[in-house]
């Protein structure tokens, strides 16, 4: 290995860390101004309880989410500082905007959403859940617009060398970014989905049915019902933007090395083992004509195949062609699973059908998977190219580090991220293992306002009517007992 393979290495390894976080961070903040919302206008006393219980691992998640940012940042000018020289104009501003804008926003009012529920008005604390909840969506705009920036560039003037911008809205607007924006947030929102879901089914597994567990399960199942689908056609979007603008990349995609006969259509293939070396595609099982009706959405269209690109301008097939059917896979589950529980509310045995509450438990990790998976498809579907067309990846690296410095660098990464975030990861699983307040809940505890607490005297936290009828029970039980001993003294 050298220096630049350890670099893309140790990029992509601390990404893979980060991406988990912020996708989390966008779907649970929209559920808890969801929550929150429905909670003023029904007044339902569950729906607050799940949102004092989400809100939790929301801020487990924002809080390894920034730690985990900072560190690609700096990534940026030590490992890339040729990448920041050519096109830091570009990805720099964007990156600026998207502090100034969305990480300011979330910073401000995080505290106000954190710990002021019971300091400012409830109107003022939804507010500030809404205003968390659209600066995740803000951050994410920027982030996309720059990475799209970098697949589909445009807007844009090279002059000595580096990357001038002429037109912020094309660069910002460039071909990419709306399929790219709109499929990443639906992703993030099917990924929280399937972990409230998963979460809701492990409880309910275990026995622990309550409303709040079942209000968790079936709002995280209409939401999977109207996202995943929905998911498939931005995805279907985005496959012929890429066709247009990234074609090698579809190519390696599909595993697809020469074109076919005009007239014969192109095959889809199922499975298979794209051989980069041999230029072949083994073991490849194949429908006919269904490669042109997905990607060209006619019966015979043609599509670009890998060979009709330079050896060096073509993406690594062998990966991204399993990391693209990981996701799609996955997606194919996840509306398996929504339609499922659409037909079990049918029959009232969404609560208890064991055999669904297993399979949403086992697929409560299938968000996440499948967003790594389109990470990886979209970043190496990009190689050898960092900025699309303009710059590649081997220019783009520092040429003073040496293979040793960098491999020491990922080494400590390891071993520091999985320390770290194994143990923020675990905490928050043992948040969610303990699951929300039972339906005992419901009703207002004595021992003070808003809060369980333990009386000092057993029969100060009973209610008043309760505490009358045991006076009146203790009353009958001592005129009783006096009766019998009148009736001991009478009988000596």
């Amino acid at each position: 290995m050298d220096a630049l393979l350890l670099a893309r290495i140790q990029f992509g390894f601390t990404i893979s860390f980060h991406i988990i976080f912020p996708a989390l961070t966008i779907g649970l903040a929209s559920y808890l101004a969801v929550l929150e919302g429905l909670w003023l206008r029904t007044g339902r006393k569950v729906y607050l309880d799940l949102y004092q219980f989400w809100i939790k691992v929301f801020a487990v998640a924002f809080g390894m989410g920034v730690v985990s940012g900072l560190v690609m940042a700096y990534q940026f000018g030590t490992n890339w500082s040729n990448f920041s020289r050519f096109a830091g104009g570009v990805t720099g501003p964007l990156l600026a905007y998207e502090v100034l804008t969305a990480f300011f926003l979330e910073a401000g009012f995080l505290g106000v959403m954190l710990f002021g529920r019971e300091r400012v008005g409830p109107a003022l604390h939804f507010v500030s859940t809404i205003a968390v909840a659209v600066g995740t969506l803000i951050s994410a705009t920027w982030i996309l617009a720059s990475n799209s920036w970098m697949q589909t560039p445009q807007g844009h003037e090279i002059i000595d060398g580096r990357v001038v911008p002429v037109d912020w809205f094309r660069v910002i607007f460039n071909p990419s970014f709306p399929y790219r924006l709109a499929h990443t947030v639906t992703a993030a929102y099917l990924a929280t989905a399937l972990m409230v879901g998963g979460a809701a089914a492990w409880h309910l597994l275990r026995g622990h049915d309550n409303t709040r567990v079942r209000t968790m399960l079936s709002m995280a199942l209409w939401m999977l019902l109207a996202a995943a689908p929905l998911q498939a056609v931005i995805g279907d979007q985005h496959g012929l933007n890429t066709l247009e603008h990234q074609p090698a990349k579809l190519a390696a995609i599909e595993g697809h090395r020469e074109r076919t006969p005009e007239g014969e259509g192109v095959p889809l293939k199922l499975f298979g083992w794209p051989d980069m070396q041999a230029e072949v595609t083994r073991y490849a099982v194949e429908i006919p004509r269904a490669g042109s009706l997905l990607l060209a959405h006619s019966w015979d269209g043609q599509i670009p195949a890998l060979k009709d690109f330079a050896p060096e301008d073509r993406p690594n097939s062998t990966i991204v062609f399993w990391t693209f059917r990981a996701m799609v896979g996955l997606g194919v589950l996840m509306i398996a699973l929504a339609f499922w529980g659409l037909w079990l509310r049918r029959g009232q045995r969404l609560f208890t059908q064991r055999a669904f509450l297993r399979f949403a438990l086992a697929l409560s990790p299938a968000g996440l998977v499948a967003i790594l998976a389109g990470w990886y498809t979209t970043e190496i579907g990009r190689q050898p190219w960092i900025v699309y067309g303009l710059m590649r990846t081997a220019d783009a690296v520092s040429p003073q580090h040496s293979t040793s410095q960098v491999g020491f660098t990922l080494a400590l990464f390891v071993v520091v991220y999985l320390v770290v975030f194994g143990a923020g990861t675990a905490y928050g699983l043992r948040l969610i293992a303990k699951g929300p307040a039972g339906d005992e809940a419901e009703r207002p505890p004595w021992g003070g306002p808003g809060e369980t607490r333990t009386p000092m005297r057993p029969l100060s936290a009973a209610p008043e009517d309760d505490q009358a009828d045991t006076d009146i029970r203790a009353d009958a039980a001592g005129s009783r007992m006096d009766a019998a001993m009148e009736g001991e003294r009478d009988g000596h």
